[in-house]
């Protein structure tokens, strides 16, 4: 199957704090921008910070193998090497888990390494990696 990628707008309340969080951090290449928005290639995909100075984060969790995890969130399925190298330079700089790098449901179908943090304006990130890809949309 030929994948395309996906598009996500999600609001930012700072585009400079964005710039280096995404740019930066965790090594986004920076395409087309304005003084209110800012696109960046994520794994392949494009994800645009659009500037929203008066924006209130409103986090909710749900219950997912013992752990509380954001909603909404977004993020990458990556390999387990690219995983294991973005874990490890959050970590390098200090980055703040919600929930920290870890493996669930481990032994069962749809075993994964998974970590969640947030971006500087409260949006709820999540990087996981398979430990076996094609149980990526299994069911049990």
């Amino acid at each position: 199957m030929d994948r395309r990628p996906f598009h996500l707008a999600f609001p930012v309340h700072d585009l400079a704090a964005a710039r280096q969080f995404y740019g930066e951090l965790l090594g986004c290449e920076e395409g087309r921008s304005s003084d209110h928005w800012i696109d960046f290639n994520l794994y392949g995909h494009q994800i645009v910070a659009h500037l929203n100075v008066d924006m209130k984060t409103r986090l909710a969790t749900n219950p997912v193998d013992g752990a509380d995890v954001p909603v909404p969130h977004f993020g990458v399925v990556l390999t387990m090497t690219q995983w294991e190298a973005l874990a490890d330079r959050l970590k390098q700089n200090g980055t703040e888990f919600v929930i920290e790098p870890t493996v669930r449901f481990r032994g069962q179908t749809g075993e994964q390494a998974t970590m969640f943090f947030m971006d500087p304006s409260g949006n709820a990130l999540e990087f996981k990696a398979m430990a076996n890809d094609a149980q990526l949309f299994a069911a049990h």
